[in-house]
């Protein structure tokens, strides 16, 4: 009986504990996040590099400059996101997948601008010289609302976007059945 205990204990399908169960449970999702971090990681410079050219020396307003710099920038994350970080997930088609990215991109967008508009707008209307400046936009568009806007998408990119072909899909309503009629 001592036998069978110990080879259960080495045989592949027995659970782990410790840290090793930890990365044998959490261990794709780090991966994920890794690759994640690195396209969002250049993404984030071609934001931060637009923003700043369309601030300083194009002149525009922080929050088109802010528009326009992170639309570009999701366009390349995208790119990466699709063919590297998730490239080992079922796809759902490129429209459906374009569309939605994007849509949830925009709410992400929302944030940041939200963090921009309240630091520069509200804050900057009672300290102008404090929030009104290049520092400031940086830190509240590409520090905040880069931060917010990164956990709500990577959350929403692999849940809705690119799809995990494990996960169970939601079932179609079917009519009940009832037994003995």
């Amino acid at each position: 009986m001592s036998a069978t205990v110990a080879d259960d204990e080495s045989s592949p399908s027995a659970p782990r504990s410790g840290l090793a169960g930890l990365q044998d449970r959490f261990g794709h999702l780090i991966k994920e996040f890794g690759k994640f971090g690195i396209v969002g990681g250049v993404a984030f410079l071609v934001d931060l590099v637009l923003f700043n050219l369309l601030i300083s020396n194009a002149g525009e307003p922080p929050l088109l400059a802010k528009t326009i710099s992170t639309v570009l920038a999701a366009t390349l994350a995208f790119v990466g996101n699709r063919f590297w970080t998730w490239r080992h997930r079922e796809r759902s088609g490129l429209r459906r997948e374009y569309l939605l990215y994007f849509f949830f991109n925009a709410v992400g967008l929302g944030i940041g601008l939200a963090c921009l508009g309240i630091s520069h707008y509200v804050l900057g209307s009672f300290w102008p010289g404090v929030f009104q400046t290049t520092l400031a936009d940086n830190l509240s568009a590409q520090i905040v609302g880069t931060a917010f806007g990164t956990l709500f998408r990577f959350w929403s990119y692999r849940r809705f976007v690119f799809i995990d072909a494990a996960a169970p899909q939601i079932p179609s309503a079917s009519p009940m059945v009832t037994k003995g009629d």
